[in-house]
């Protein structure tokens, strides 16, 4: 499925009720890479032989497309394409299979396969780069078993005495301390801990509720 933001999701894996039946021409010709006739028969089982995309629309021809929904729709195409070194011309569209569907309304196949093959003429394009992280990841509790010296136990301090949780006289300090241990245990009892949940050694979750930025 592919939605209006742009978002492709795998609903199924295998044959899945899809394309329905259609006209064994279309078929032939789509296997050929040439020109798909208008179909008019419905005597071969399309499920069985195409990927199918179901693509977020009212399908009134008037339910716009964003083009992050159709830059979707050219790249997920271009990729299964790639993949088995097949050209555009192996993209069809629903209503170009069977008469008995209507879809897509509202853009032109033939425009789609023109995208589709001038991304085929190009290397795949690289992912993007993840983003650098706004906060400081979760070390390990290990590390601060370890009795650390690090900016990230300063950074951990102040974000402490920023929610009314300092237990320190001084500070607070890059070296590990017990008076960050007791900070910590204030932080984990306002998170709603208790007992051996609440030892003043961080854990995942509420480091992550504590939000120390990035160091």
């Amino acid at each position: 499925m592919i939605t209006k933001n742009g978002d492709v999701y795998l609903i199924s894996a295998g044959r899945a009720n899809h394309a329905g039946s259609g006209d064994s021409s279309v078929l032939a010709a789509v296997i050929n890479e040439r020109s798909t006739p208008d179909p008019d028969d419905t005597d071969t089982d399309g499920n069985a032989h195409f990927y199918g995309f179901e693509c977020v629309n009212v399908g009134d021809g008037s339910d716009p497309w964003p083009e992050a929904q159709l830059d979707a729709i050219e790249r997920a195409s271009a990729a299964i394409c790639r993949a088995y070194g097949w050209s555009a011309a192996s993209v069809i569209g629903h209503k170009e299979w069977t008469d008995q569907k209507i879809d897509p309304r509202g853009f032109s196949m033939n425009t789609m396969r023109e995208r589709i093959d001038r991304r085929l003429g190009h290397a795949p394009g690289k992912p993007a780069p993840a983003p650098e992280p706004e906060f400081e990841p979760f070390p390990g509790q290990g590390f601060f078993k370890s009795h650390p010296d690090s900016p990230i136990v300063t950074a951990m301090g102040r974000r402490l005495v920023d929610e009314g949780c300092s237990a320190y006289a001084a500070g607070p300090g890059p070296q590990w301390t017990v008076a960050d241990l007791r900070s910590y245990a204030r932080w984990q009892r306002k998170q709603g801990f208790s007992g051996s949940d609440a030892d003043g050694w961080p854990g995942r979750v509420t480091w992550d509720a504590l939000r120390v930025p990035k160091v």
